[in-house]
């Protein structure tokens, strides 16, 4: 069988769920990269990357879902630029200090949020990360206001708790 040009591979046909999802969500989290990282470019890239991951996603993938990984995205593009621009004032100046302090406890803080229960890191995100005002964050995770306040209540509680016994300061 030959294929013309401007045929479409053989495979399996796309999941229509999927693009229904992302005709609706592709504005938000376009939207949600750009005005983070400023760039249209880095936002489109990101953007691809994020929808990508959906495809190869193997639970429900959902806006709220869609959002915390473009997150995850942009974060991974931060550190890779950060790596480029330190390996470069390195190359011109010996004398960089490094604030290790404050680096190890945005890593426990990280590593705390994402031992959290899904719920929990998904509130606690949006909320505190994303800087959404709480009634957007229940639209996003389909809860009323009353119940998503009571979610970072418990969010806090449980971020806390595991930030302290991680060895991290109680301020």
């Amino acid at each position: 069988m030959s294929s013309s040009p401007g045929s479409r591979a053989a495979g399996p046909p796309p999941d229509a769920g999927l693009l229904s999802l992302y005709d609706e969500t592709l504005p938000q989290v376009y939207g949600y990269l750009l005005a983070r990282c400023g760039s249209r470019a880095v936002a489109e890239d990101l953007t691809a990357e994020t929808f990508l991951a959906a495809v190869d996603a193997t639970g429900p993938v959902t806006a709220a879902w869609l959002i915390g990984t473009a997150r995850h995205k942009l974060v991974d593009h931060w550190r890779r630029r950060e790596r480029e621009e330190r390996s470069l004032r390195l190359a011109h100046d010996e004398d960089v200090v490094d604030p290790w302090d404050v680096r190890l406890d945005a890593l426990r803080a990280q590593q705390v949020l994402e031992s959290l229960a899904p719920q929990h890191r998904a509130a606690l995100t949006l909320r505190y990360l994303d800087d959404l005002p709480v009634p957007q964050v229940a639209a996003l995770l389909r809860r009323t206001v009353h119940a998503t306040e009571a979610l970072l209540v418990r969010a806090r509680g449980a971020f806390r708790r595991a930030y302290v016994s991680t060895g991290g300061s109680d301020d």
